[in-house]
């Protein structure tokens, strides 16, 4: 099974490339993974210029390509103003945009890395609303790591945790072949025709005239 590893970190060395790393490994100690690993600091100016040419440059394409036919994800990206860094969602943005499909049915693995504990609820808040959005299944176990966690036993509890949850998911969803994707908007009110039938419906003294009559 081939298992794509999406990180955000800028720094080098990175927090979040480490969290990555150990994640990824705790996966192939549950099931044997091919692993890949995509770091989008690496390609932050392909992104960019996607949203004003249209076009992936090679290396995005590349990354895309990665992605595409992974059997499982781990995302994680370091958190900016309480939520998810601009390069992590400008990456699914670009990836969406030219397949909208692309991580659909997909087990993922969210995390990420920030400076204090605070910021934890990220993972619920942001990272998991995203890719319902994008129709992933999302693994229930999210990884949080701040500044203090590193060393500390609860994180590498919550790392195990959360890899025996993504390849358990990844070897079912490999035996049952690729989900079709579900249209969002397959059963989306037509509004303008409730209001245009609203607008035709007796008001009550017209009904209370035909029930008179």
């Amino acid at each position: 099974m081939k298992l794509v590893v999406i990180s955000a970190g800028l720094g080098v060395p990175s927090s979040t490339r480490l969290l990555a790393d150990r994640l990824a490994a705790a996966v192939h100690g549950h099931t044997p993974v091919d692993v890949r690993v995509v770091e989008l600091r690496d390609l932050a100016v392909e992104i960019a210029h996607t949203f004003t040419n249209g076009f992936p440059g090679p290396e995005l394409s590349t990354a895309f390509d990665t992605v595409r036919p992974a059997d499982g994800l781990i995302v994680v990206t370091p958190v900016f103003s309480a939520s998810y860094s601009g390069l992590f969602k400008s990456f699914f943005d670009a990836l969406g945009a030219g397949d909208d499909s692309a991580v659909t049915g997909k087990p993922v693995l969210i995390a990420a890395t920030g400076g204090t504990a605070r910021h934890s609820l990220v993972l619920d808040h942001a990272l998991r609303p995203l890719f319902a959005y994008l129709q992933a299944v999302v693994v229930p176990t999210g990884v949080y790591a701040a500044s203090e966690d590193w060393g500390a036993a609860g994180l590498e509890q919550r790392i195990q945790r959360a890899a025996g949850e993504l390849a358990a998911l990844m070897a079912g969803m490999s035996a049952q072949g690729p989900s079709p994707r579900r249209d969002s908007f397959e059963y989306v009110t037509p509004f303008e025709e409730r209001l245009a039938a609203l607008s035709r419906a007796p008001g009550p003294a017209e009904a209370r005239r035909a029930s008179e009559t």
